[in-house]
């Protein structure tokens, strides 16, 4: 198959560049790959891919580009949805040559990696590809505008691919698209390049955006609570972001800054989660929650808030890490506290955290089940382009009974394939 992936801007570093180049990468041993990048904006992307997978920008933002220069970058985009974050990036030049590569392409497969971008490909997409959509936030919390834009036109896809099972239900609740496959398949994390955590460190690990959603704040009164009980653990955030002020002012706060430390962004980040012990979360929502499966796959239990919708759906709850009550600061510290004087305990979760991601979340296996979803949905508009069965007057047609019967033999597989998926509609 010819399989191509949408993005809004390959060249910028995020979960869903990562994730798309992961999978795009894994997909390239079997397929024809090709990723496209609405956006460019320096000359290499911040993230390596296979050199088997090209990689093409449709609009250059770089300083003295052509691009830069077209007057149509000046004029207000009238196609891509008002209501995505990212909408006010998308000129009218952006839209011309997203449109205009969806005309041209000869892909099988074409996916799209943000509502907008989705939204542009339900509505413009080739009629000869199957169109797919894939969700890195949620239902829920799309704003009302979007979703009221999405209803409009993700009838258009073959189908919509959601993060986690919990967030597919809300899809198929919240929207009417009875022609359109809604599915979870999670995202993936290659197997680190470094040896796994032993459980020794006495340091909790944390990584992300500093962003308000991620409530770190949250999580340093939680160590305040818990670290007061063990002294000598030390607590590390990793990232940047808006809030770094606010979370400096809340360690302060707590006369913690001997044991917090606010360590900026570090990419790879592998290296530094094996460093630790244990892994903390207290977002108050996550569409999937990359790095709780990237913690678990460097071998290290984690605590997290069991918010939307995530991890609960990776996290086996006393097993290989601990779900705590959404805004339960008490609960993330009585958490933290039992596995940080439990080195028993830290070591068996650190263990069974590292067998679950490993099972669960391989490139290999997602690829795997995007590539049934592909085989299933390219035999479906086989099934449907097939002519339709023919009257009696035709039968002495050979060819027209072997076309007839190849249609039926199509749907025939794609309703198997459907029921392998565990898709019903």
């Amino acid at each position: 198959m010819r399989i191509a992936f949408l993005l809004h801007n390959a060249y910028a570093m995020g979960g869903t560049v990562r994730t798309t180049m992961t999978l795009a990468d894994t997909l390239a041993g079997r397929h024809q790959v090709e990723l496209v990048s609405v956006f460019r904006h320096r000359e290499k992307p911040h993230l390596g891919r296979s050199p088997e997978v090209p990689l093409r920008a449709l609009v250059d933002r770089r300083e003295g580009s052509a691009d830069a220069a077209d007057p149509l970058a000046r004029r207000a985009g009238e196609v891509f949805p008002k209501g995505d974050s990212r909408s006010h990036q998308y000129h009218r030049l952006a839209e011309q040559r997203v449109i205009d590569w969806l005309r041209e392409t000869d892909a099988d497969v074409v996916v799209g990696t943000r509502a907008g971008l989705n939204a542009l490909l339900a509505r413009f997409g080739p009629r000869h590809a199957v169109r797919v959509g894939q969700e890195h936030l949620t239902h829920d919390n799309h704003p009302h505008r979007l979703r009221t834009e999405l209803q409009r036109w993700y009838g258009g896809l073959d189908a919509l691919v959601t993060m986690t099972e919990a967030d597919a239900r809300d899809h198929r609740r919240g929207m009417r698209l009875p022609r359109t496959m809604v599915l979870a398949i999670p995202n993936s994390v290659p197997k680190p390049s470094v040896p796994p955590a032993d459980a020794a460190a006495k340091v909790v690990v944390a990584a992300g955006r500093l962003a308000r959603v991620k409530r770190y704040e949250m999580l340093v009164d939680a160590f305040a609570l818990a670290g007061a009980a063990c002294p000598d653990w030390s607590l590390r955030i990793y990232g940047d972001g808006p809030e770094r002020a606010r979370i400096a002012d809340r360690i302060a706060h707590h006369g913690l800054g001997d044991r917090v430390f606010l360590m900026g962004s570090v990419t790879p980040i592998e290296a530094e989660w094996v460093k630790g012990s244990i892994a903390a979360v207290t977002s108050a929502h996550e569409s999937f929650g990359m790095t709780i499966v990237e913690a678990m796959r460097c071998g290290l239990p984690v605590v997290s808030t069991a918010c939307p919708h995530g991890p609960g759906e990776i996290i086996r709850h006393g097993v290989d890490g601990c779900l705590v009550p959404r805004d339960s600061t008490r609960g993330v510290a009585d958490a933290l506290l039992a596995l940080m004087r439990d080195d028993g305990l830290r070591a068996e979760m650190g263990r069974a955290a590292l067998a679950n991601a490993a099972k669960r979340f391989t490139p290999d296996g997602i690829a795997d089940r995007y590539e049934r979803l592909f085989s299933t949905l390219v035999q479906e508009r086989a099934g449907r382009s097939a002519p339709p069965p023919p009257g009696p007057a035709d039968w002495r047609d050979r060819a027209t009974v072997l076309a007839a019967t190849a249609g039926i033999l199509a749907r025939g597989a794609v309703r198997r394939g459907r029921r392998k998926l565990g898709w019903v509609g």
